[in-house]
């Protein structure tokens, strides 16, 4: 199973936040188990929103950086060079 994204476990946990304070807000809670199942319903709901967040792959986040204007990585011009080398400037 991969790993979730940052994006995903940001627009998770906001909507466990937002989902919690909004369910509270707008049902009468009276008892311990009223609670309880409303921060149930609340952790599904960011499970769910987490899950169904696209995830990027590989070939996407490569094809966004072409496009983006990156520079291409380059080696330096030495990197071939012996170590140890003394160079020319002193």
């Amino acid at each position: 199973m991969p790993r979730p994204t940052p994006a995903q476990i940001a627009y998770g946990s906001a909507t466990v936040v937002f989902s919690a304070a909004a369910l509270l807000l707008l049902t009468p809670t009276g008892s311990v188990l009223m609670l309880g199942a409303l921060a149930l319903a609340s952790l599904l709901l960011g499970c769910a929103v987490a899950v169904t967040v696209p995830a990027r792959t590989r070939r996407e986040r490569q094809a966004a950086g072409a496009t983006a204007g990156l520079p291409e990585r380059r080696t330096p011009a030495h990197a071939g060079s012996a170590v140890g080398e003394h160079s020319l400037n002193g």
